[in-house]
């Protein structure tokens, strides 16, 4: 990645990001990935509309923070418009960054010809001439770039990568979102899930006669089932391994994490872990879903 000058900063607690470049480049999948990280994307966004867009959004209520569009030569008078663009979020204080995603002209045209997609400027199967016009029309373009990225030799993985170090480091815990379900194994494990834990080696309150008819929602269940000390255990244990493991996921360009609590009806044990570590990640600051899959279900 070639950094070619430092972010555009305004007043604006609203953050843009601007993904253009090379048709054929990877711009898909960089939209993918800021989805990933929170961001309200739009493709193949008219840059001659950035304005109205904002004057759409202003309004504190709609709540976006932080957007991201895709500019290329489908968006018509490209190259003419981009400036009128950029100047609008100038003139709204609004804080930008410019990513230009290129690639040689031989990767481009061998990408063309395996998804048997058209140039978008002359909706055709293009020709070598054609990624040669279309790279000379983005010369300004690119030179006003922040970030330039040559996605040649890249894996969709390594792009991933280079884009979560363009954008600014406070964002990226702040975008990982962890969701946390329980579920009862007589119902069946969870497909989503990316990591299982069974609590069925806590002692159950099913069978303590006053908690039997209450659920992990309970404070007194959920005070039996913390007080063990092999339940305490695994929940610093666990917390750990999670805490650890996230860098590593975002790394990958990986933004969510799935975790099941299981016990055998999904009622009490697995409800009771699925809170506890619910509300200890939301105390870390992190964002967390939470959803008791089977807790209805007698």
């Amino acid at each position: 990645m070639e950094k070619t000058s430092g972010a555009k900063r305004g007043k604006s607690k609203m953050e843009v990001v601007i993904i253009t470049g090379m048709s054929g480049a990877g711009k898909s999948q960089a939209i993918d990935c800021l989805e990933d990280r929170g961001y309200y994307c739009i493709d193949n966004m008219p840059p001659v509309l950035i304005k109205n867009f904002f004057e759409l959004v202003r309004d504190k209520s709609v709540g976006i923070e932080k957007t991201a569009f895709v500019m290329d030569m489908r968006g018509g008078a490209f190259a003419e418009g981009f400036e009128e663009g950029v100047e609008a979020l100038d003139a709204y204080g609004i804080a930008y960054k410019i990513i230009f995603l290129e690639a040689s002209n031989d990767v481009l045209a061998r990408r063309f010809n395996e998804t048997r997609r058209v140039h978008p400027a002359t909706k055709k199967p293009p020709l070598m001439k054609d990624i040669q016009n279309e790279r000379k029309a983005l010369e300004k373009i690119r030179e006003r770039a922040d970030f330039v990225i040559d996605t040649s030799a890249m894996k969709p993985k390594q792009l991933k990568q280079e884009l979560i170090e363009a954008l600014t480091d406070e964002y990226q815990e702040e975008t990982f979102v962890i969701n946390v379900m329980s579920f009862g194994y007589k119902y069946g494990i969870p497909v989503s899930a990316d990591m299982v834990f069974d609590m069925r080696f806590i002692p159950n309150p099913f069978y303590v006669a006053s908690l039997k008819r209450s659920t992990g929602n309970s404070k007194k269940v959920r005070s039996y089932v913390m007080k063990h000390l092999v339940t305490q255990m695994f929940v610093k244990d666990l917390n750990s391994l999670v805490n650890n493991l996230i860098p590593a996921y975002m790394r990958e360009g990986k933004f969510n994490l799935n975790i099941a609590f299981g016990c055998t009806g999904g009622q009490h044990r697995s409800v009771a872990m699925a809170n506890e570590f619910a509300e200890m990640f939301e105390r870390q600051g992190k964002q967390v879903t939470l959803e008791h899959r089977d807790i209805k279900k007698r």
